[in-house]
Parts: C-alpha cells; structure tokens; sequence
C-alpha cells in the first residue's frame, strides 16, 4: 500500500483528540485516534506523526492466540463487570458530545379550568 492522501479530523468533540486517516492507493484507509494528554501538546500538525507512531508499535505488537491459534479478542469493561471503568468512558463520551449532551430543559404549565355556574 502507498499512501496517496491522508486526513487529520479533530475527535473527542473538538476537545482532545484527532482522527488521522491514511488513504491508500487501493483506496485502502486506516484511521488511528489519538486522544491528547494533558502532558502533550497534540495538534493537527504533529497528529499525523503520532500516529505513524502508533501504527508502528501496533504493527510490531504481538497478538494473542487461543488454544486453537485464533486470535484472542480482547475483555472489555462490560464483559469484565469493571463499573469505574464503564463510568470513565461514558463520562468520556458525553464529554465528546458536548453541549449536545445537556439535558432537554422541560416546562410545563398548568391551566387551571374555570368552575361553571
């Protein structure tokens, strides 16, 4: 594959990340998300490095096998019961969604009917 294009797409709801895309000339595309720390100044101009970081370390990452040599899919925080886990990414998410996550302001009024004589 030769990278033709790539494209860097702010994540996280603009606050905190990056979605890099490499497109192939196949019309292949790979995208890695990257979430900032508050330690890094990740930006849209060295996003696309940090990624080619990651892409490197996960193409030399060993893959866990099964008993049968299958790969082994990997426990998230749902399978393994892990709440505090399940807290964090869905205040993660909501975080990503802001202000769209606010709740919906309700008012209800209330007419009272007049008694007939």
């Amino acid at each position: 594959m030769h990278v033709v294009g790539t494209q860097v797409i702010p994540a996280y709801g603009n606050k905190g990340g990056f979605t890099v895309e490499f497109v192939g000339d196949g019309g292949e595309v790979v995208s890695v998300q990257i979430k900032s720390d508050r330690g890094r100044q990740l930006n849209r101009l060295n996003a696309v490095e940090k990624a080619r970081e990651v892409m490197g370390c996960l193409a030399t990452a060993p893959i866990r096998e099964g008993d049968n040599g299958q790969p082994v899919a990997v426990e998230n925080a749902r399978s393994r019961g892990d709440e505090e886990a399940m807290e964090e990414q869905l205040d993660e998410g909501l975080e990503g969604t802001f202000p769209a996550s606010d709740p919906v302001s309700i008012t209800n009024t209330t007419i009272s009917k007049s008694s007939k004589h």
